[in-house]
């Protein structure tokens, strides 16, 4: 079931076009990362989704109905810039922004006492916002923007400011509310977090749609390019490699894009095995950060050859 559908949008300001006859859809119960380098057109289409900006052109759909006011209250939206009043306390800020999306006090409080313990945040319901780090008032930010249970969650590079600890938390909190049927858009610039999360993605570049479908399928569509050797000795093998480019390389590891399908794979293995005991040789599929590199670079040598 689609739960959201673009409809050839276009958002124009001035001469330049942010979103260019964008069409794309999302289905129920997914993460969907929406991806694009800066300036792509992101925050623009994400901005027309949640009736901030109207589209010049084109049609969005939500929950089978076109866009309107009525269906804020079944959106939770995380905006990149954050909007949080520094002088309320954390308990005065998260109950606001719930009695904004119409529920009762008592069970906003209820519901944020439980979230802020999820969070690891019990004991700060009396904190002013000011009073916290940014890490620490982007979960509070995170928790206004969950604590409705909105059927549809936007979120607009929500991991800035999180470390490693927080950002592994509050991914696992996406993965548990997807398991609820919680439908998830997710912006965000790293790739790695792509892999794990996503289902489906729909990349924008320069305001136009890109690359869309399952990252399962756009994976399998590179086809197996994607080598990585860990060896033990010389390197010095790595001079006679051909047709492939070093993506990573270490003392005793090689991460290999092969640039030609018809390469044999063996031919390399003997190579290797010439110079050092390979300990490691796996042929994989492509990266989600070669992916989005390769189509952003090649769609900037189409419009250089124009």
């Amino acid at each position: 079931m689609e739960i959201l559908e673009v409809k050839n949008v276009t958002k124009r300001f001035g001469n330049y076009a942010a979103a260019n006859n964008v069409s794309f859809t999302v289905e129920s119960g997914q993460i969907f990362g929406l991806l694009g380098p800066n300036g792509a057109g992101k925050t623009t289409l994400i901005r027309m989704i949640n009736n901030i900006l109207i589209p010049d052109e084109g049609e969005i759909y939500i929950f089978d109905e076109k866009l309107n006011s009525n269906l804020q209250n079944k959106i939770g939206y995380l905006p990149e810039e954050r909007g949080l009043y520094k002088k309320l306390k954390v308990m005065e800020q998260i109950v606001y922004f719930a009695r904004l999306k119409g529920i009762p006090k008592s069970t906003a409080i209820e519901c944020a006492r439980f979230w802020l313990n999820k969070l690891g945040a019990s004991g700060w319901e009396n904190k002013k916002i000011q009073e916290l780090s940014k890490g620490m008032q982007q979960k509070i930010q995170f928790i206004t923007t969950i604590l409705h249970s909105p059927e549809l969650i936007i979120l607009d590079e929500p991991f800035s400011g999180f470390d490693p600890i927080n950002t592994e938390l509050v991914k696992n909190i996406l993965l548990e509310l997807r398991d609820e049927g919680k439908t998830i858009i997710l912006s965000t610039h790293v790739m790695s977090q792509v892999e794990e999360l996503c289902d489906s993605i729909c990349m924008i570049n320069k305001g136009k749609l890109v690359l869309d479908g399952k990252v399962s399928e756009i994976k399998s569509r590179y086809g197996r390019n994607h080598l990585v050797v860990e060896f033990d000795g010389s390197d010095e093998f790595i001079k006679l490699l051909e047709n492939v480019e070093i993506l990573n390389r270490s003392n005793s590891r090689l991460e290999l894009k092969l640039l030609n399908q018809s390469i044999n794979t063996n031919d390399i293995f003997k190579t290797v095995s010439e110079f050092a005991t390979v300990t490691r040789f796996d042929l994989s599929l492509p990266t989600m950060h070669e992916i989005f590199i390769d189509t952003v670079a090649n769609q900037q040598g189409d419009k250089n050859e124009q």
